[in-house]
This record gives structure tokens, C-alpha cells and sequence, in this order.
């Protein structure tokens, strides 16, 4: 992985807006601002059952995405070894994107290596490829035009 994307990665996790971190299951609790229209997220490739699953959802805004403080806000849940499934509340039908972090040690950060590289698994809605940068919000815009959608983020470890 390049010190660009590494790099860059790090930045997507310390770019959070407002966190929602209230106590949430996973068996069927939704994490987020309570709302009519959720998503259910399959996060697969979580090698440990210890700490949690950070999902950030970012709304329909290129310039926010990624940015320090664009986010819209970010549901955590205890992970699951192998697949843990977020079901997260979103504002409203809509074009979305995602960010997913490993928080493996349960800080409620992302960790980063002492030169700013990850530490921690990490993905985006769509899996886009990152291995020359981090992804456009084009690559990760995820369409979510009625509730009880589905969706698949594979975790990429460093």
C-alpha cells in the first residue's frame, strides 16, 4: 500500500462528524439518528471478535467527503469475527457514501501507526479500489432509494 493511501486512510477516520455512539446490538438495533429509512451493512473480512465496527456515513457531498468534520455521523456496534451487519438509520432515501473502520481496541479512534500510516482494517461502501489513492466519492456514492436496502463492505487490513 502507498504512503499516499495510507496516509489518506488515516485522514477518512479522523474525519468524523458527530459520533452516535449509543448502545446498539446486532441483532436488529439501528445505530444512528432514529429515522424511517435504514441500511443493513455486512462488513466481511473482521478477523477478531474484540472492540467494534465503525461505520461513517457521509451524505450526497463530494467536497464533504473525507473531510475533517463531513461526515454526517458514524454507528458503532461490538464486532463479530468472519461478518459483523450494522444496521444503520439514514436521513432519508438518498445517495450516501461509507466509510468502515475495525476499531479494534475500542478507543473510538482510528488508529495510526507513529509515520500516520493505518493501523486498523478499514473499507468503503462499493469496496473501490485504493491502491493509488483514496477513493472519489463518485466510486463509493451508494444509492439508497427506499429502507431495508442491503449492502457488502470487505475490510482491508494493513
Amino acid at each position: 500500500m502507498s504512503l499516499r493511501i495510507k496516509f489518506a486512510a488515516a485522514l477518512l477516520f479522523a474525519a468524523h462528524g458527530p459520533a452516535w455512539g449509543g448502545p446498539v446490538s446486532n441483532a436488529g438495533a439501528c445505530g444512528g439518528p432514529a429515522s424511517a429509512v435504514r441500511i443493513y451493512v455486512n462488513v466481511e473480512r473482521v478477523r477478531s471478535a474484540t472492540g467494534l465496527i465503525a461505520v461513517t456515513v457521509y451524505g450526497d457531498n463530494p467536497r464533504k467527503f473525507l473531510a475533517k468534520r463531513g461526515a454526517l455521523y458514524v454507528v458503532r456496534v461490538p464486532a463479530r469475527a468472519s461478518r459483523t451487519t450494522v444496521c444503520v438509520h439514514l436521513p432519508a432515501p438518498g445517495v450516501y457514501g461509507l466509510g468502515i473502520y475495525h476499531d479494534a481496541d475500542g478507543d473510538h479512534g482510528f488508529d495510526r501507526t507513529g509515520i500516520g500510516f493505518p493501523a486498523e482494517a478499514y473499507g468503503f461502501s462499493n469496496n473501490p479500489a485504493v491502491i493509488f489513492g483514496l477513493p472519489s466519492f463518485s466510486s463509493v456514492r451508494l444509492n439508497v432509494p427506499r429502507t431495508n436496502m442491503w449492502t457488502t463492505v470487505r475490510l482491508k487490513y494493513p
